[in-house]
C-alpha cells in the first residue's frame, strides 16, 4: 500500500492542488487535463513491458526500484516544476514509475498471500489510490493555502522516500528465478474475455479518473470555498478507500461472482456522476456534494475488487494479466481528463459530469459481457464442477492457481 500510494501522489496532488498550481504556473483548465493526460498517456506505455518485466525479476525488485523513482519526481516537482511543460514532463516521469508500480504489487500479493485472505489484501492495496487522493485533498488546507504548493509536493517527496524504506527484499535470487522460469513457462493470457473486461474497465476509469482531476476545480467554479473544495475531495476519496477494503473483505467470504458486484458498483457511481451534474448546473451545494460521495465512494471503489476477478481469474500470470487492464484503465486516463477538460472548457462542467455517468453506465453493462465471456470460455467449461459440486466461480476459472 506504500508503495502504490507513492506511485499515486503525483497526478493527485496535481488535481487537487490545481487551483493554486494553475495560477503559479499560468495555464488552464483544459491544459490541466492535458498534464493529467500525459501522466496516464505514459503509463499505458509502460504498464505491458513492467508487468512481464515483474513476473521475470520478481515484483518485490520493480518494486524497489520504481517506489524511489516516484520519490524522486515528487522532489523535483516541488524544486524545479516552473511552467506547464516542466510540470508535464515530471508527470510523464512518474507515470513510468506508477505503471511499474501496480502490476509488481498485483504479483507480490498474488504470490505471498492466502486465497482466503487476497480479497481484503486487493481492497487493501487498492485503496491506496484514493489514500493519495485524500492526501492532496487535505494538503490544500493544510498546506497549499498556507505555505504553498510545493511544500505539499516536498511532503509527498518525503512520504514516497518512506515507502521504499519499508519494502522488503527479495526472497530469491534471480539466478533461481531464472531457472524456475525456464522449468515453468509462462501461459499466454491475451483471450477475449480479458480484453472486453478491460475495455469495460478503462470506461470506470474514464469517470473516475474526471473526478479526482476535476472536483475541486469543479467545486470552487461553483462558488464552494477553495478549502471546503478540497476537504469534499479528502472525504470523497477517503470514502472510497473505505468501500474498497469493505468490498474486498466481502469478496473472501463470498468466494465468488465477483464481477457483477463491479458492475452494480459502477452503475450507482454513474447514478453519483448525475446527482453531481444536476448539483452543477442548479448551483445547489447539497447536491453537488451528495452526487461526488455517491461517485467516490460506488464509482471509484470498485476497483480493487476487479483487480481480485482479474488475479483470480489469471493466477498463472497475475502481474502481465492486470498490467492489460492497466493499459485500458491509462488510456482511458488520457481520455478521461483531458475530453473532461475541453467539454467543461467549452461547454460545461454539468455537461462534462453527465458525460461522466455514461460512461460509467457503459462500463458497467461491458463488464456483465466480458463476465458472460469468461464464463464461456473453455478453460471455465473444463474446470466447471459437476454433480453435487458447486461449479467454480467466474471470476477464478483460468489457469492453476500456483500460489494457493
Amino acid at each position: 500500500m506504500a508503495a502504490s500510494v507513492a506511485g499515486s501522489l503525483a497526478v493527485f496532488f496535481v488535481g487537487t492542488l490545481a487551483v493554486q498550481m494553475r495560477a503559479s504556473l499560468h495555464f488552464g483548465t483544459s491544459a490541466l487535463g492535458g498534464a493529467i493526460s500525459l501522466y496516464y498517456l505514459a503509463a499505458a506505455l509502460g504498464s505491458m513491458p513492467f508487468g512481464r518485466l515483474a513476473e521475470r525479476v520478481g515484483g518485490i525488485r520493480v518494486m524497489r526500484a520504481a517506489t524511489p523513482a516516484a520519490a524522486v519526481m515528487l522532489a523535483l516537482i516541488a524544486a524545479f516544476a516552473d511552467s506547464w511543460l516542466a510540470l508535464s514532463a515530471m508527470l510523464v516521469a512518474a507515470g513510468f514509475a506508477s505503471s511499474a508500480i501496480q502490476p509488481a504489487t498485483n504479483l507480490f500479493l498474488a504470490r505471498r498471500l492466502p486465497r482466503a485472505r487476497q480479497g481484503l489484501a486487493f481492497g487493501v492495496k487498492q485503496a491506496s489510490v484514493p489514500a493519495a487522493a485524500a492526501l492532496g485533498g487535505l494538503a490544500v488546507p493544510a498546506l497549499a493555502l498556507t505555505v504553498g504548493w510545493r511544500a505539499a509536493f516536498a511532503l509527498a517527496a518525503a512520504l514516497g522516500v518512506l515507502a521504499a524504506g519499508l519494502l522488503p527484499r527479495p526472497r530469491v535470487s534471480l539466478a533461481e528465478r531464472r531457472a524456475s522460469g525456464a522449468s515453468h513457462p509462462s501461459p499466454p493470457v491475451l483471450r477475449l474475455p480479458l480484453l472486453v473486461l478491460a475495455v469495460g474497465f478503462g470506461l470506470g476509469v474514464i469517470a473516475a479518473n474526471s473526478l479526482t482531476a476535476f472536483v475541486v476545480t469543479s467545486a470552487v467554479h461553483s462558488r464552494i470555498t477553495k478549502g471546503g473544495a478540497g476537504l469534499l475531495a479528502a472525504a470523497g476519496a477517503a470514502t472510497a478507500a473505505v468501500v474498497r477494503v469493505v468490498s474486498g473483505a466481502r469478496a473472501d467470504r463470498r468466494g465468488r461472482a465477483h464481477l457483477p458486484v463491479v458492475a452494480a458498483m459502477l452503475a450507482a457511481g454513474g447514478v453519483g456522476y448525475a446527482v453531481l451534474a444536476l448539483g452543477v448546473a442548479r448551483g445547489a451545494h447539497a447536491l453537488l456534494v451528495a452526487g461526488a460521495l455517491v461517485a467516490f465512494g460506488a464509482g471509484w471503489g470498485w476497483n480493487g475488487l476487479f483487480v481480485f476477478a482479474i488475479v483470480r481469474s489469471y493466477p498463472d500470470a497475475p502481474a502481465r494479466a492486470t498490467s492489460i487492464t492497466q493499459v485500458s484503465g491509462r488510456l482511458a486516463g488520457v481520455a478521461g481528463p483531458l475530453g473532461f477538460g475541453l467539454l467543461a472548457t467549452h461547454r460545461s462542467f454539468a455537461e462534462a459530469w453527465s458525460a461522466d455517468a455514461a460512461a460509467a453506465f457503459l462500463g458497467a453493462t461491458v463488464i456483465l459481457y466480458g463476465r458472460r465471456l469468461l464464463l464461456r470460455s473453455p478453460a471455465a467449461r473444463s474446470q466447471t464442477g459437476t454433480g453435487t459440486q458447486r461449479p467454480a466461480g467466474p471470476e477464478e476459472v483460468l489457469g492453476t492457481d500456483t500460489a494457493s
